[in-house]
């Protein structure tokens, strides 16, 4: 697990449990990367990011997520790069 930024004591941070998978079979995406942004209120991405291999079963996790908009993208050989921004605004997300 690995953390993305260090948050202010007062600031609500979460833990993100991804698990990539091919839509047609539910399979995990082998060496597949996550690339995790922080997005401010204007849709930009922040300077600091967070990117990881997934391990052989698709899954990857980072902690230390400060609440707000966050933008996903994931990259594999093969695959359609996928991005999408989503709002984490609970202290486990999945």
């Amino acid at each position: 697990m690995l953390s993305l930024l260090t948050a202010s004591a007062e600031q609500k941070t979460a833990s993100l449990n991804l698990h990539v998978i091919k839509e047609v079979n539910g399979k995990p995406v082998r060496n597949a990367e996550v690339v995790l942004h922080l997005v401010d209120k204007d849709g930009r991405q922040k300077q600091a990011g967070w990117n990881s291999r997934l391990m052989r079963m698709g899954k990857a996790e980072a902690s230390g997520i400060p609440y707000g908009k966050l933008r996903i993208q994931v990259i594999a050989p093969g695959f359609q790069t996928y991005g999408e921004d989503f709002d984490i605004n609970q202290p486990n997300w999945r």
